[in-house]
Formats: C-alpha cells, sequence, structure tokens
C-alpha cells in the first residue's frame, strides 16, 4: 500500500514539474512550484523506500525472508519486521484443503490464505465403482527446523505452489490408491475406518506400491449353527482382478518415498474422508440391498420368534411334566409310608401277640406251679389223718370251688401231669390241693 502511494506521489511529483515549465497555469495554480515539485516527488521516494523496508507479520504465519544480499531468515512471530528490500515467502502454520461435492444449484466456498477448497472428484473402486469423494486435510509446516522450512520456502517460493503442486497431488494419489484396494460394497460394509486409517498413513509415510491378484469370486459357502452344518454349492467359481498392498520378504510395506510430504517437513494433522456421492445405479443398487436386508432381518426375527415360541411351548411341556411328576411321586411316597406304616404296625402287633402269649404261657405255668405245691400241701395233710365225713365234705366243698375256679381258668393247651401211677389227673390235683387249703383255715 505504502508502495502504490509513493509511485503515486512520485507520478504527480513529475507532472506538477511538467506543467509548470511547459504550460502556462491559472492563478488557481499559483501554489505549484518547482520546489514543492521535488518535496512531493522526495515524499514518494520516502515512502517507497519504507515500504520496502518493512512488513507486517501477521499471527500463525511463519515467514521466509530472502534478503539481496543473498542470505535468509525464518520469522515465526508477529509485528513489523525488516526485510531490507528483501523478499518474503508467507506459509501459515497450518493450512486446510478441502474437497467438496458440490451440486447444480451450491457454488464452492472461496479460497484464501491458509485455505483451499476444490471440486471433489470421481475415483474408481476396485469393483468399478465410481463415486464423488470429499475429504478434509489439514496440513502444517515444519517451524521447529529453521533450515527445514528455508529449504521448502526456497523450492516452493510460495504456499500456493506448495498446495497446488505438492500437497494436493499427493492426496490425490493417496484415494487413488485407497480406492484400489477396496470395493464399494466393503466401504459401506464397515470398512470406511480403514478407508480413512489407509489415506493418512499414505500422505504421512509415503504411497503403497500396490500389486495385483485374482480372488475367486464364488466359492461354497458353508452355513450352520451349533447343531446342525450345511455345505452350499454356489456353482461355476470365476476368478475378479483385485489389488493388495505390496510387501517385502519381512512383511513391511514397500513405499513409493519419491515424492512424499514428509520431505518437505510438512505434518498432517488432520486427514479423512468426510462424504461420499455414489454413482446413480449404485445408489439403485443399495436401495434394492437395503431392501433385501430389511426384508432378511424381518424374516430372521420372525424365524427367531417361532424358535423361541417352539422353545417356550417345550418348557411349558417340561414344566407341566415336572409337575405331574413331582405329584405322581409324592403320592407315591405317601403310599409307599403308609405301607411301610402299616407293615411297622403288624409287625409291632405280631410282636405283641407273641409276648402276650408267652406272658400267658408263663402264667399257666405258675398256677400250676402254685397248684402242684398245693397238692402236695393237701396230700400231707390228708395223709395225716381225716375221717370219713370230714373227707366227703372237704370234696364237694372242694368240687364245687374248683368248679368256679375252672370255669374262669384258662388253661394252656398242653400240660403235663406228674403222676407215677398215672391215675391220677389234673382235676383230682386241683380239689385236693383245694381241700387241703380249706382244712388249713380251719384249723387257725
Amino acid at each position: 500500500m505504502l508502495t502504490l502511494i509513493g509511485i503515486i506521489l512520485i507520478v504527480a511529483g513529475i507532472a506538477t514539474i511538467l506543467l509548470k515549465n511547459f504550460f502556462k497555469l491559472n492563478d488557481s495554480l499559483n501554489w505549484i512550484n518547482t520546489k514543492r515539485s521535488f518535496q512531493i516527488v522526495f515524499l514518494g521516494i520516502l515512502m517507497t523506500v519504507l515500504n520496502g523496508m518493512f512488513f507486517y507479520a501477521d499471527a500463525g504465519t511463519a515467514y521466509a525472508v530472502q534478503y539481496l544480499s543473498g542470505g535468509d531468515k525464518m520469522i515465526t512471530t508477529q509485528g513489523l519486521k525488516l526485510k531490507w528490500w528483501g523478499r518474503i515467502i508467507p506459509l501459515s502454520y497450518e493450512t486446510s484443503i478441502k474437497d467438496i461435492i458440490v451440486d447444480n444449484v451450491s457454488e464452492l466456498p472461496e479460497t484464501s490464505q491458509g485455505i483451499y477448497n476444490r471440486k471433489a472428484q470421481k475415483w474408481e473402486f476396485s469393483d468399478a465403482i465410481k463415486a464423488e469423494i470429499s475429504t478434509s486435510v489439514i496440513v502444517g509446516v515444519n517451524i521447529n527446523d529453521e533450515e527445514v522450512f528455508l529449504n521448502m520456502a526456497d523450492r516452493n517460493k510460495s504456499e500456493a505452489k506448495l498446495i497446488y503442486g505438492r500437497v494436493m497431488p499427493n492426496i490425490d494419489a493417496a484415494i487413488k490408491n485407497t480406492c484400489k484396494l477396496m470395493d464399494a460394497q466393503d466401504y459401506i460394509s464397515g470398512q470406511a475406518s480403514d478407508f480413512d486409517r489407509y489415506f493418512r498413513d499414505q500422505l504421512e509415510n509415503g504411497m503403497y506400491q500396490v500389486e495385483q491378484y485374482y480372488e475367486s469370486e464364488n466359492s461354497n459357502e458353508i452355513l450352520g449353527d451349533t447343531t446342525t452344518v450345511r455345505k452350499i454349492n454356489v456353482g461355476k467359481s470365476s476368478k475378479q482382478k483385485k489389488f493388495r498392498i505390496k510387501k517385502d520378504a519381512n512383511g513391511n510395506i514397500i513405499r513409493d518415498n519419491s515424492n512424499t510430504l514428509k520431505q518437505y517437513g510438512l505434518k498432517i494433522y488432520q486427514a479423512q474422508v468426510t462424504g461420499i456421492d455414489w454413482e446413480s445405479s449404485f445408489d439403485e443398487r443399495l436401495d434394492l440391498q437395503k431392501n433385501e436386508v430389511a426384508q432378511t432381518q424381518l424374516e430372521k426375527q420372525q424365524a427367531e420368534r417361532e424358535y423361541y415360541r417352539a422353545k417356550k411351548e417345550v418348557a411349558k411341556g417340561e414344566s407341566e411334566k415336572a409337575k405331574e411328576r413331582a405329584r405322581l411321586e409324592k403320592i407315591q411316597i405317601q403310599q409307599t409310608i403308609e405301607a411301610e406304616t402299616a407293615a411297622k404296625v403288624a409287625g409291632f402287633n405280631l410282636i405283641k401277640e407273641k409276648k402276650q402269649f408267652e406272658v400267658e404261657q408263663f402264667k399257666a405255668k405258675s398256677k400250676k406251679v402254685a397248684a402242684d405245691a398245693q397238692y402236695y400241701e393237701n396230700a400231707k395233710l390228708v395223709s395225716a389223718g381225716l375221717t370219713p365225713q370230714e373227707r366227703a365234705e372237704w370234696e364237694y366243698k372242694t368240687a364245687v370251688g374248683v368248679a368256679g375256679q375252672i370255669k374262669d381258668l384258662r388253661l394252656p393247651s398242653t400240660y403235663i401231669t406228674g403222676s407215677k401211677n398215672g391215675n391220677d389227673n389234673l382235676l383230682n390235683s386241683l380239689i385236693g390241693a383245694d381241700l387241703a387249703k380249706r382244712m388249713m383255715t380251719k384249723k387257725k
């Protein structure tokens, strides 16, 4: 600006001198004289000289100053700086480069210092599907190494040449290589992140060298779950040409480092795909595929619903079976316990009867022993001497008493007599015992 003003003042001063010397001026221009004209020319020269000596450094911009003497210097701070009529090359710390998808209505944003916009191009994927790809790349210059910065500024002369001549061609090469490595179908099926990773890696470290290979397009497919496996024969297989990253014997990626951004000290702060506009034929195919996927998902959900419904019925049947089994087992256990109880009660009753029988046997034996003892005593008394009348009376009374006792007496089915000559019986023994007992009572 100062240079322009200075040139205008110089031209004006020279013009006034010419007018004064060659033309007669009217009285209104009497203030113009040769001295004043020279002052105007001097002021213009001074302004022009001052503009060549100084420049103002903006914030966020690095400057390579190339002096008339041949030296150069990097300036990264803002403010008024000396350039001594040298040349300055401004380079933004960070430069944004965007490929933007525009239609017939929208307009491309204006390009300015540090911001470069261009219309997105069409690129072809490995399966021959084309699409416009919009990208956003942010590139930063290296201000930590002055030698690298000045070398880059000297080789490129301006920021525009650096961006249009170096950065954008690398961006195009990275997109082209990445599209070769991927099908459009793969991109929409979840490999978009791989696309961004390949894209940035090539900008930072150099372009991939790719090689062709052939892949079987149709192959036998194994389908199944944990219980059933089915092998589906698709049919005759065909080979499809594809590309992959070329690697050396150690598995390291082989790159083309002939024209990388690293040699200029540029750093990639951001590199990603912001949008893709597929060709119309692929959009139609995507719509059909979406419908198929939706239908498949619906059928899958219906199949799963039927599957779980069948599982529910089976579970319900198993539950009812378990409930019925529990009920029957309960009845069975109850009946078993009742049978075991009855058996044990019967066993206890049998033991009780046996014990009762043994008791009765011992009672009968005790009475027999007592009767034998009484008989013996009575026999002794009788042998001691009774009159015939007393004996007849005692026998009568004894018979009557014994008959009453025999009526209430429970005798065992088996007994043993103690007579030696076999003429006595149990009745005679009992009568004799009772008679003896009565006589002993009277005597007392």
